[in-house]
């Protein structure tokens, strides 16, 4: 009978009930309306995560209170300072000397425009501004390729694609492709190429104006003199710059792309703000966890003093590799998928230059460069445009790179850094450094980890015990989304985690 009134529209069909519906934050009057009262709440970690956690449970009137083990909010959403101070787990103290107005985003540093992050920064009043992801003017270089100076984005896309149309046209001329596509189509395909790669007459790719300019074209008896010396499709595919275009068409990567005003921990700080600061406590690293039954006790540890705090429900929104840490009495199955999940490693060091030099001298102004050398990628910083000084990322890199420059102390992974630099932009990439910065997440303490692999996927039967309430415990963080990495998945995966908690607290 239900389903015949879901088939006549008077009743959601059993498709509709299993979509998942818009998300609804906690609101006073789901309690007024019923004469039940609000939660006790603890919240283990002020990540993004947590933070949210409480924030939206705070909407309803949640007594909420969050444990950071750190001296900040934010987990890996850090934004460096000058005047900030880091001790990693090899024990490097570093503490930056970026002048006023500079910074890097050591964790977390973009925002694609679809993301539900945007939303909170709308709501929580955090101003934005473009973040250049793609910049036809940066550079490529692939040293192992036998590159000996770098091309610009521009110019690299423009060969790549210019020489792929012409094989592919010379081929449907041909009859190559006479059993997949009709006359008329193969002539639509050979015009789109044509196009497409700015093809001559005869179909050949011979180079244009979109690889760019030795002389840009300016007033009268100034024309533009093209970038010449074309390389050879042989010399275009051996160099494998065509393996960096596909990052732009990434659905998490492509532009727009946006950055809070004045550095990504804009976030976090708001949040806090809105949660209530007396709510937060920073200082408090958790030892234990224990479900009671009837309540959940949570013991930690701050200014040397071990304290407890005992609330109707607790939420985990840790790293798991750090959770795993924490003796708890939740079960095997609890400890096994917090085990099953890897972290993985990440750093960035952060170069603040003398001058914009980038921009003064090469017509640089954001972007990445990419490469193949262990610094992966280069950021030219996308605010401060015409300043008086820049910081650049001067690699973003992962896995056993990243490691390898973790071992080193701050000032080799900054001469490591410079000398490959220095083989794309010339010598101002060393003599214009004013001073640096490096981070690196696996020896973060509290942290130990960039983002986390998760085997089979957040839905994988063996994280039941993580997705569903064990006891009064739950969990929340980006490693429970499929946007792990990213703002967006912690945002999510605490809102589900609160829909759950205030739809069994509503239930009595």
């Amino acid at each position: 009978m239900f389903a015949t009134m879901g088939a006549l529209g008077l009743a959601p069909t059993a498709q509709a009930a299993q979509r998942e519906l818009p998300y609804r934050a906690p609101r006073p009057g789901d309690f007024s309306l019923s004469g039940r009262g609000a939660a006790k709440v603890v919240i283990v970690g002020g990540g993004i995560a947590g933070l949210a956690t409480a924030y939206e449970l705070g909407k309803a009137g949640y007594d909420c209170t969050v444990l950071e083990a750190r001296d900040r909010t934010g987990g890996r959403n850090f934004t460096v300072r000058g005047g900030d101070t880091t001790v990693d787990l090899y024990g490097n103290k570093q503490t930056a000397r970026f002048s006023d107005g500079q910074y890097m985003n050591a964790g977390p540093a973009r925002l694609p425009q679809w993301m539900v992050t945007l939303d909170y920064c709308r709501e929580l009043g955090v101003p934005i501004e473009v973040f250049t992801n793609t910049n036809a003017d940066a550079y490529l270089f692939n040293e192992s390729a036998g590159m000996t100076k770098p091309v610009r984005y521009r110019t690299a896309k423009a060969d790549v694609y210019g020489y792929l149309s012409e094989l592919l046209a010379k081929a449907t001329n041909k009859g190559a492709l006479d059993k997949e596509l009709t006359a008329t189509d193969q002539e639509r395909l050979v015009d789109f190429l044509a196009d497409f790669g700015e093809l001559g007459d005869k179909l050949t790719y011979d180079g244009g104006e979109r690889r760019g300019y030795t002389t840009v074209p300016a007033a009268t008896g100034t024309p533009g003199v093209l970038l010449g010396d074309v390389p050879s499709a042989s010399e275009v595919f051996a160099s494998g710059v065509g393996r960096y275009f596909s990052f732009e068409f990434g659905f998490d990567q492509a532009m727009l792309m946006f950055q809070p005003v004045g550095g990504m921990d804009r976030i976090p700080k708001a949040l806090t703000k809105a949660i209530g600061a007396r709510r937060v406590h920073t200082g408090a690293a958790v030892s234990r966890i224990t479900d009671k039954g009837d309540r959940v006790v949570v013991t930690y540890t701050q200014g040397g003093r071990t304290r407890t705090v005992e609330a109707d429900f607790c939420v985990g929104a840790l790293p798991p590799n750090i959770l795993a840490k924490i003796p708890h009495n939740l079960g095997s199955g609890v400890q096994s998928a917090l085990e099953a999940i890897t972290p993985q490693s990440a750093g960035k060091i952060g170069l603040e230059y003398k001058s914009r030099w980038w921009e003064l001298d090469h017509r640089i102004y954001g972007g990445i460069t990419e490469t193949d050398m262990d610094l992966s990628h280069i950021w030219h910083p996308s605010y401060g445009f015409h300043g008086e000084r820049g910081v650049m990322i001067g690699y973003y890199n992962y896995g056993g790179d990243a490691d390898a420059y973790a071992k080193l102390s701050p000032a080799a992974r900054e001469a490591r850094a410079v000398v490959q630099g220095v083989k794309i932009y010339g010598e101002k990439y060393r003599t214009e450094l004013a001073t640096s910065f490096s981070h690196h997440w696996r020896q973060t303490p509290h942290l130990e980890g960039a983002w986390h692999n998760t085997p089979g996927g957040p839905d994988d039967p063996r994280y039941k015990p993580l997705n569903e309430p064990t006891g009064r415990v739950y969990f929340a963080g980006d490693w429970l989304s499929y946007t792990d990495a990213w703002q967006h998945g912690a945002f999510t995966s605490a809102r589900r985690a609160v829909t759950r908690l205030h739809t069994r607290v509503m239930a009595g």
